[in-house]
């Protein structure tokens, strides 16, 4: 989740961690030692230790915790990385890792006693394999540009975050991001053949490779989605994917979200995969309005971003059964992109719905739970529910065709409790999608924000088998401790959850507001 002010990714004051002194187990002389390394390895700019400075990096998209931390650094390639590693290693110093800063569930919040190694310089698309249809990438390269190197050679790189002209490779391998066309295309996890990963002691090892698949257990897929828990990966081969012959964009609108939702399940059921298929509800829609005009139809309750690609005589008929399945379930306007212009603004509108929130509310959260999609008519009016018996706004925005909601829960964070009665229904939004046999996130990962809901969904000795794969990886436990469980256990002791809040909080290093 994350509370926002006026679509910015800040909201209140900052919280005791910005500020916090230095907690009793800082290891001063290991900080000492990993910034002298830096120092020596690293460019005096990727060297930060001034708190100013360093508060920059004191949260994700995630505002909703900040915690400064001891020292940033800003590596430049990967022999760097893993010298900087193994030296947090040998003194046990606690390190986060950190990309383009655009996740949501604070995955990338500082540990006040550690070092925060941001990836932002390691950016270079080292090869485009046309023949294989691969590319390799290293974690600063920006989602959008590994599109773009690859489409002179007729390919493109599917996953599609709302964010990927700014997040970074390595953070969607780390959350494993999805995206609006992860439908028909998936999730990271499908586009990654290999990896580079340098372990939480400082080897390299390579993981996965050229082959379709190796023998062995399947290392690379605990990896990714591992929110930097396993280690830190510095180069990706991804799958391209070959650019369609044609794509056709419609934006269809209806009088309720109930409408589109059976639209919705129609298509699927007639054995159509669009590309995409996103929802939009009239809250939602009239904050992109605001924001972007995107000529959304007027008095719409909700609607459908629909997207069709292929060969050109299986959209042709595709459109045609997709046209007739929405006008028999209550649609009043279908609109066709008529060229390359309209199709981005019919996709502006949804993209930047998340930011476009800001123009309605000062103040919101963004929840990324999942429930199978014949759920979503039910959900929705038991979201809609909520708000009416709590007075708390909420506006949906979603991925409809696998069941992926981003529900933006509204408040006011000048008005006393209001903070506190979102919350509250956005922990409802997440039982609920639980008690449908969902699941607590589907691209934004768990991070520290979600890692309180996860006793909900799992048992103590499902946390506990998890936990045990992640002190394989991690036994000192070094590598972005305190994210995804509920509560960080060492490795090697008795199992079992501790009660209460977040050693955080207890610490006084963080703060919810």
């Amino acid at each position: 989740m994350t509370a926002t002010t006026a679509g910015t990714a800040t909201t209140g004051t900052a919280g005791t961690g910005s500020d916090a002194p230095a907690g009793p187990t800082r290891n001063e002389a290991g900080i000492a030692a990993v910034a002298a390394l830096a120092r020596r390895l690293v460019p005096e700019s990727g060297v930060i230790t001034d708190r100013t400075r360093l508060r920059t990096y004191e949260c994700d998209g995630l505002a909703h915790y900040r915690v400064t931390p001891a020292l940033v650094v800003i590596p430049e390639d990967a022999d760097q990385l893993a010298a900087l590693v193994r030296v947090c290693a040998e003194h046990r110093v606690p390190y986060v890792a950190r990309g383009s800063g655009t996740g949501l569930s604070g995955g990338a919040l500082p540990h006040a006693d550690g070092v925060l190694l941001v990836t932002s310089r390691m950016r270079t698309i080292r090869e485009v394999r046309r023949e294989d249809q691969r590319a390799v990438v290293e974690p600063g390269v920006i989602n959008l540009d590994v599109t773009r190197a690859a489409t002179p050679h007729g390919y493109y790189y599917a996953p599609d975050p709302s964010s990927q002209q700014i997040c970074s490779i390595g953070g969607n391998v780390a959350e494993n991001s999805g995206g609006a066309h992860c439908l028909k295309y998936g999730f990271t996890t499908n586009h990654v053949l290999g990896a580079e990963l340098i372990t939480p002691d400082g080897d390299t090892v390579a993981l996965g490779g050229a082959a379709p698949d190796a023998p062995g257990y399947d290392l690379l897929g605990a990896v990714v989605g591992s929110e930097g828990t396993l280690g830190i990966v510095t180069a990706t081969t991804v799958r391209l994917v070959r650019l369609p012959e044609e794509v056709r964009t419609i934006l269809v609108g209806f009088e309720s979200t109930d409408q589109a939702g059976a639209a919705t399940s129609a298509i699927i059921s007639a054995g159509i995969v669009p590309a995409a298929i996103e929802m939009m509800d009239a809250l939602a829609i009239e904050a992109a309005e605001a924001a972007v005009h995107c000529n959304y139809p007027d008095g719409a309750g909700a609607v459908l971003v629909i997207e069709l690609d292929g060969a050109s005589v299986e959209v042709e008929e595709e459109y045609a059964e997709v046209e007739r399945l929405c006008r028999e379930n209550g649609s009043f306007e279908q609109r066709l992109a008529t060229d390359a212009v309209d199709r981005a603004l019919i996709w502006k509108g949804r993209k930047s719905a998340f930011a476009a929130v800001g123009r309605i509310s000062p103040d919101y959260i963004v929840q990324d739970g999942v429930i199978p999609r014949t759920a979503l008519p039910e959900v929705l009016r038991a979201i809609a529910e909520l708000s009416s018996s709590s007075g708390v706004r909420v506006a949906n925005v979603f991925h409809a065709g696998d069941g992926n909601l981003h529900p933006l829960v509204l408040f006011d964070d000048a008005v006393e409790g209001a903070g506190e009665a979102a919350e509250q229904v956005s922990g409802a939004i997440l039982d609920l999608c639980i008690e449908h046999g969902g699941s607590i996130t589907g691209e934004h990962g768990v991070g520290m924000d979600k890692a309180k809901y996860m006793p909900r969904m799992y048992t103590d000795e499902d946390l506990d088998t998890m936990q045990l794969v992640r002190c394989a990886f991690d036994p000192a436990g070094i590598s972005n401790p305190g994210k995804v469980f509920p509560t960080p256990r060492l490795c090697g002791e008795v199992p079992g959850r501790h009660k209460g809040a977040h050693p955080l909080q207890q610490a006084g290093l963080a703060e919810v507001f």
